[in-house]
């Protein structure tokens, strides 16, 4: 403790001489109110905190990896690296509009795109890793929260929120490397850790209600308005129907009457049997000679033979994502969709996802039940049910549960993945004519791994005492 105590004396020492030492004057003579002062404030000097204590060890992490995932930690770093700038920024600034907001918002908007570029990006061992950083990002928008009415959660909840979007992936990597290499489990750890108690500790401590903006500062001003440009301003809406030539607005329904009955009147008044040649008795079916009621065997054989030059095709349904009734929402026919979100659910409404491949799904709220069937490939992130959560006629499928979920049921299901935090541990997990099902649980501690149990797919029945015992197979090996 007194090495520490000591350590930081000296650091505040060595920060004050260099202000002595430059007198607070810029190099035009001017006085200097930005750079040291802003650098000394205790919200920037724990930002600093935050970078060396939990971004070290993601960078640290990365270069033993290098490749592409240094590639992306860099960028991730970056737009740390922005944010603190802003929120340097922020301190001498007054509070903008929307339209403000988001030109202010812009350097940070460009590092967060570039890394969700590489996270869209196919063919890649790593794309967990890129999905990881592209979802965690999220997290440094808490900086755009301007009151409760802005849509945006509270700070600190928005930052837990964010990094729950990015532990499905980041578990995907623990899971994944966790006997293959040691360095990309430290490299997860180490993500984890930067927003979960890192970033979340910090704005707890230093922003809990936004960012606080300089009412005297200076001004931002919104960008003109060029050409359309990611990241810019939303054009303006269009103007009412009223502003529009009321010409195209005549088209009623009695034109279209009067059209078809043009067209009738046109048809009547022709003689549509001009030109039809005459039947005459000898070209009449039962009147000719070249053909016979007798079918040959090569007739036969033509006919019974399918065709090969018209294969049949599939139909396949368009996707839908809705909710019906009020109470059930349909999620169905999604393929390689990996951004599907229900945010506006509650306790009385289901959720039924049907013949969706190579796509996930995100449920932020507590629902009724959940029903995976026909699925295959598919993720799905949910928080509370309920009643159950079922897995039905489904192929390499994964499921995550970041609350509580009473009973978990497996139904002719050939390979799934279930992640259970702390709080579903106590769920009855039922399976039926199903194999390859894993049930990984948290370990004891934050730190450590994720404990993976395989559930039996084999079982003894023995006669005992007038009935049959059941128990599962169990494997041993010298």
């Amino acid at each position: 403790m007194e090495g520490k105590l000591v350590e930081r004396l000296e650091a505040a020492v060595a920060r004050l001489e260099a202000l002595a030492a430059g007198g607070g004057i810029s190099a035009r003579g001017l006085p200097d109110s930005g750079g040291d002062d802003m650098s000394s404030d205790p919200s920037i000097v724990a930002f600093d905190d935050l970078m060396d204590q939990y971004a070290a060890k993601v960078s640290g992490a990365a270069e033993k990896i290098e490749g592409q995932v240094l590639d992306v930690s860099k960028l991730l770093l970056k737009a740390f690296s922005v944010e603190k700038k802003l929120l340097m920024e922020i301190k001498q600034t007054q509070k903008p509009d929307m339209a403000g907001l988001a030109e202010f918002l812009k350097p940070l908007n460009e590092v967060i795109m570039k890394v969700n570029s590489m996270a869209e990006a196919r063919g890649s061992e790593f794309i967990n890793h890129f999905k990881s950083a592209a979802e965690s990002l999220s997290a440094l928008a808490w900086i755009a929260y301007t009151g409760k009415d802005c849509g945006m959660s509270m700070p600190i909840a928005h930052v837990e929120e964010s990094w729950q979007a990015a532990e499905f992936y980041n578990n995907k990597v623990l899971v994944e490397y966790k006997t293959k290499d040691p360095n990309h489990v430290e490299w997860a750890k180490a993500l984890k850790e930067l927003y979960l108690p890192g970033l979340r500790g910090y704005v707890k401590s230093h922003y809990p209600l936004g960012p606080v903006w300089n009412a005297s500062g200076k001004k931002v001003s919104a960008a003109p308005s060029k050409a359309p440009q990611s990241g810019a301003p939303a054009p303006p809406c269009p103007p009412p129907a009223s502003h529009f030539t009321s010409e195209p607005s005549k088209a009623s329904s009695s034109q279209p009457k009067q059209g078809m009955s043009a067209v009738f009147q046109e048809l009547s008044s022709r003689n549509v049997t001009a030109g039809l040649r005459k039947v005459t008795d000898d070209m009449k079916a039962k009147n000719r000679t070249d053909r016979t009621g007798v079918v040959s065997t090569s007739e036969k054989q033509t006919s019974s033979t399918p065709s090969t030059t018209t294969p049949t095709v599939k139909k396949v349904a368009p996707p839908k994502l809705e909710l019906q009734m009020g109470r059930k929402w349909a999620v169905e026919n999604h393929i390689g969709n990996k951004n599907l979100v229900i945010d506006d659910c509650d306790a009385k409404q289901s959720v039924y996802v049907f013949g969706c491949k190579d796509s996930v799904l995100q449920i932020q709220g507590k629902v009724n039940n959940i029903t995976l069937d026909k699925c295959t490939k598919m993720g799905v992130l949910f928080k509370d049910v309920v009643a159950a959560f079922e897995i039905v006629n489904c192929n390499g499928v994964e499921a995550q549960c970041q609350g509580s979920a009473p009973t978990i049921s497996v139904d002719n299901t050939s390979g799934a993945q279930l992640y259970l935090s702390k709080d579903s541990l106590e769920a009855a997990i039922t399976t039926a004519k199903s194999i390859d099902i894993n049930v990984l649980v948290p370990g004891a501690t934050s730190d450590a791994d994720w404990a993976e149990h395989p559930l039996p797919q084999q079982y003894i029945h023995v006669y005992k005492n007038g009935q049959f015992e059941t128990s599962p197979v169990s494997h041993s090996g010298a």
